[in-house]
């Protein structure tokens, strides 16, 4: 049998092809992306806010996409369980997560060990929608708004307590900005969550607190909470006849709730661009932004770049407030 040598040309033309077919791989993978369904974590339980959310979102989503999107739910530590699976997934345009501002931003500054930096291990896609906080209280207190709330306070220092969801929740920071704006002492009694909050200002165990509007407002409605301020700058779409407590005599007071999309880091920006194009179009879709206004949720949709710069102006903003108050971790 007679073998044939190849020439030097012909071997430099046949490494020439490999390497152009190695580089041209990944990028064909890219552009066959998705090709099998895509899991979106959401770190809290069935029926909570981001749960409702990303079930308004995914079948809209998987048809843009033109593969399934899979809600999964992975609760526990107040988000970071399940933002943290995201953030340990392979980069690979498969998982993405839809957290809320502690476990993407203010855990930083609270926590002092995370299993996962949100700056370096994830990759935002983009801010999906926000939502006000509510100042709630016992009507039976006999206080019709902010001013008359820190007035009662301050004739009582140290006795009136109030209700969040948790050291470090947004619920507990936003009352904290409050007492150092307005100068008031409020004791903080901690709770499993909103409903539980709202249930121990009903029992007359606490004055108020700071809650969402989704399990508020049908109690407010009710006659059984009085409901003083939101805590957006300007008045909510989802609540436009409620006045704002920073129109109340507080300018600038802000606390915005927010829900966030977000990837591992290292996922192909191709792939983070176009989930980030098909869920604006998601969200600013009819159907979908009444059905997210009805859990009082304003639709908002953004690129990438919004979040990255949100998610370090919530880190440094509420580090502040957990600074001058002292707070700890639960």
């Amino acid at each position: 049998m007679q073998f044939v040598t190849a020439s030097p040309r012909m071997s430099r033309i046949v490494a020439a092809v490999a390497i152009a077919c190695a580089l041209v791989a990944p990028a064909a993978a890219q552009d066959r992306w998705p090709a099998r369904p895509i899991r979106m974590i959401v770190p809290f339980p069935p029926g909570s806010s981001p749960d409702l959310v990303a079930r308004m979102l995914n079948d809209k989503l998987g048809q843009a996409l033109g593969q399934p999107v899979i809600v999964e739910n992975r609760p526990g530590a107040g988000g970071m369980v399940g933002t943290g699976a995201v953030a340990k997934a392979a980069p690979d345009g498969y998982t993405m997560g839809l957290s809320i501002p502690g476990p993407l931003a203010v855990n930083t500054v609270l926590v002092q060990k995370m299993e996962y930096d949100p700056f370096r291990d994830l990759a935002p896609v983009g801010v999906v929608a926000t939502s006000p906080n509510v100042l709630v209280v016992d009507p039976r207190l006999g206080v019709s708004d902010v001013t008359g709330f820190v007035a009662l306070a301050k004739s009582q220092p140290g006795r009136l307590n109030y209700g969040s969801v948790g050291n470090g929740s947004a619920s507990h920071l936003t009352m904290e900005l409050l007492k150092q704006l307005a100068g008031i002492d409020l004791v903080h009694v901690p709770y499993p969550g909103s409903p539980q909050v709202n249930t121990a200002i009903l029992n007359g165990q606490i004055a108020g607190g700071f809650v969402v509007p989704a399990t508020a407002m049908p109690l407010v409605q009710g006659g059984r909470l009085k409901a003083l301020g939101s805590t957006t700058t300007t008045r909510s779409v989802v609540l436009p006849d409620m006045p704002t407590i920073a129109e109340q005599g507080f300018p600038g007071f802000r606390s915005t709730a927010w829900l966030a999309a977000v990837v591992p880091a290292k996922t192909p920006e191709p792939v983070v661009r176009r989930l980030s194009e098909e869920l604006v179009r998601v969200v600013r879709a009819d159907d979908v932004r009444q059905r997210m206004i009805a859990i009082y949720f304003q639709p908002v949709g953004t690129a990438p770049e919004a979040l990255r710069i949100l998610m370090r102006e919530e880190a440094d903003r509420w580090g502040k407030v957990i600074k001058a108050a002292g707070v700890k971790p639960g």
